[in-house]
């Protein structure tokens, strides 16, 4: 298998970022030319795309959606701020929080403090650039993971179309 199959999960976002993920699988940017494809259940992906910060309400359902996906490999996505570091609503009572007596406590409401986060997409809400190049970088480091092996390029843009030729 070639193609990197993807579950999003919006859990508590404004939208922002899943409209761009949108944006990504139109035929302007088609991500999935490239290989990543967007699947309606968790059972079938590979990666789990997550926007939004982890609410108290979402933090169930994206906990099943995680451990329904399949063993090997894994891959978490946090796409957006919010997802990243809890953003604006970093200090909001609908997050989930654990109390921990660590120094890094808290983190605010970031994926990351409940599921293992393999690649960060930063930014309020990010560009399509910035997507379909992480998504395709997820992909790489997929094929490394499950040891398929071969070698994939980067892609460039030209005129706002992503492109693996040179």
């Amino acid at each position: 298998m070639k193609s990197l199959w993807v579950f999003h999960v919006n859990t508590g976002a404004c939208n922002g970022c899943d409209i761009e993920i949108l944006d990504v699988l139109t035929p302007y940017y088609d991500i999935e030319r490239l290989g990543v494809k967007l699947v309606p259940t968790p059972r079938h992906a590979h990666a789990l795309l997550v926007t939004g910060p982890l609410t108290r309400q979402a933090y169930h359902a994206a906990k099943m959606a995680y451990e329904a996906m399949p063993p090997k490999p894994r891959i978490v996505i946090a796409v957006g701020t919010c997802a990243c570091s809890g953003g604006i609503f970093h200090d909001s009572y609908a997050l989930r929080r654990e109390y921990r007596e660590s120094l890094e406590y808290p983190l605010k409401g970031g994926t990351s403090e409940f599921l293992p986060v393999h690649l960060y997409i930063p930014g309020c809400p990010r560009g399509q650039r910035k997507s379909s190049t992480a998504l395709r970088s997820s992909k790489t480091s997929w094929r490394k993971k499950s040891g398929k092996g071969g070698s994939v390029r980067a892609p460039s843009f030209s005129r706002g179309r992503a492109s693996t030729r040179g």
